[in-house]
């Protein structure tokens, strides 16, 4: 494999691979996961079988993820630093709060949700070969951790690699995604139109429902955030950040209200909700005779999805460490691939790990309610950051209600799962989350130091190959 040998003059720092179309390309490619295919059920069903509040909450969550991502785009080209949420709510709410989101995102939230797309990737691509028969767990578990390894692979040799994988693997969700829709094209130019006669009749859902609905469809639009784990590879982030999340989020807004349309011109709102895997269904009724195509193209989403997802990941434990709250290894680049490559070790390791005990995988449900909080937080922290600081740069700015909008919103979500069915699971995950102060009071604060870490570092960095690096300058690109 050839690498990518930088130039005399360049520092080990990450490059500026991501230009505009790149960056419309890993917002789409991650959000198109595998909630399109599956979600409309559960949407529809907490909607009470309204068709027309159904596609009102989808639209909805678009606006909501739309709104988010233009507060994160303030943050992103303010702070052109990666690391998301982190290192805002690091700025904007002090290093404990931004302590305690890393802890939580890095040690259970994206390893269990990458476990979770893994294992669904697996399952649509062994089901064929077991017809009519579970999947093995077996099989399953070794695939998922299979896909885990070759992703990480992936982002560690090449990150232009990796962003070519999703450019391609956007373009074939899109194409897949537009199959569905001109087929709902034709079918409502044949008539097939009775699902939408007095579409906002029946039964309406009430506050909890409402907020379950929003959850699920939530669900969908999850990784609208993903450019701003990647800012210091953005080229002329001021300006393709803003126009990279209007034009993606405006494509997913419209391309999934026209798919949920397009499975109501075929399938009744009963069968939408009783279906377990609404998109296949939906193609063993359009076209029974090449039905598999759509398992394949969950399949292809899953992977682009998972792939972004990794990504992100490793970037989020680069800026950790960068930030020092994670040791310094993980800050490091590779010296010839230019990527975060101990930093990918460690995301890939973690999600391999979370594929063992599947019952972890349940848990995941109960940190839901945490992304929304972590949100929100972020949001309160540019609110702050506009009062502190009123004299900084700020290359975008949002309109201040949007912020808080998202706050709003959040707190909603937050609480509206507590309130309505309260659990001792919920103490748990907050349990777990302000766990991190009894690790950041004496290895962060008081720079407690492990015996033989130094030489342990010095050791990996010879073997991985990897170099420390500064904060990034490399305007050159730009």
């Amino acid at each position: 494999m050839d690498r990518e040998e930088p130039s005399a003059e360049d520092r080990v720092v990450l490059k500026k691979n991501i230009g505009y179309f790149s960056g419309v390309s890993f917002i789409i490619t991650v959000i198109l996961g595998t909630g399109i295919f599956i979600s409309p059920g559960a949407v529809l069903l907490y909607s009470q079988l309204n068709v027309g509040v159904a596609l009102v909450i989808w639209a909805a969550c678009g606006i909501i993820s739309m709104a988010g991502a233009l507060c994160y785009a303030e943050l992103g080209t303010t702070f052109p630093s990666s690391g998301g949420e982190y290192f805002y709510i690091k700025k904007g709410l002090g290093p404990i709060p931004a302590f305690i989101f890393l802890w939580t995102f890095i040690v259970f939230l994206r390893p269990a949700t990458t476990t979770v797309q893994a294992l669904m990737f697996a399952e649509y691509v062994i089901q064929p070969f077991f017809p009519g028969c579970p999947t093995p767990e077996t099989i399953k578990k070794a695939t998922a951790i299979a896909v885990i390894l070759v992703v990480g692979v992936i982002n560690c040799l090449s990150a232009r690699w990796m962003i070519l994988v999703q450019n391609i693997f956007m373009v074939l969700k899109m194409a897949s995604l537009t199959g569905i829709v001109i087929s709902g094209i034709v079918h409502l130019a044949m008539g097939n139109t009775s699902n939408f006669h007095d579409a906002f009749e029946g039964n309406v859902p009430n506050v909890s429902q409402v907020a379950e609905a929003l959850y699920q469809g939530m669900f969908a639009f999850g990784g609208w955030n993903v450019l701003n784990y990647v800012i210091e590879e953005i080229k002329n982030p001021s300006k393709n950040i803003p126009r990279s999340i209007l034009t993606a989020m405006c494509a997913v807004i419209v391309f999934y209200l026209l798919v949920n349309i397009s499975y109501l011109t075929v399938l009744t709102p009963k069968e939408l909700v009783s279906s377990a895997a609404v998109s296949v269904t939906w193609a063993d009724r359009t076209i029974p005779s090449v039905a598999w195509i759509i398992p394949v193209s969950v399949a292809v989403s899953i992977f682009g999805s998972l792939n972004g997802g990794m990504f992100m990941l490793g970037r989020l434990n680069y800026a950790g460490s960068k930030e020092g709250h994670l040791p310094a290894i993980i800050s490091m680049l590779h010296v010839h691939y230019l990527t975060p490559a101990p930093a990918m070790i460690i995301s890939t390791i973690i999600a391999s790990i979370f594929v063992i005990p599947s019952d972890l995988i349940s848990l995941t449900n109960y940190f839901s309610f945490s992304s929304w909080l972590l949100i929100g937080l972020t949001c309160v922290s540019l609110v702050v950051l506009r009062y502190r600081e009123p004299n900084l740069e700020r290359p975008y700015k949002v309109f201040l209600p949007i912020a808080f909008g998202v706050i709003a919103v959040s707190v909603f979500l937050v609480l509206a799962p507590i309130i309505q069915s309260p659990k001792i699971q919920y103490f748990y995950a907050l349990l777990f989350m302000f766990s991190s102060v009894i690790i950041y009071i004496p290895f962060v604060y008081f720079k407690l130091k492990i015996p033989f870490f130094d030489k342990v570092t010095c050791y990996l960095q010879l073997v991985l190959e990897v170099s420390p690096t500064d904060i990034f300058e490399d305007s050159k690109t730009e």
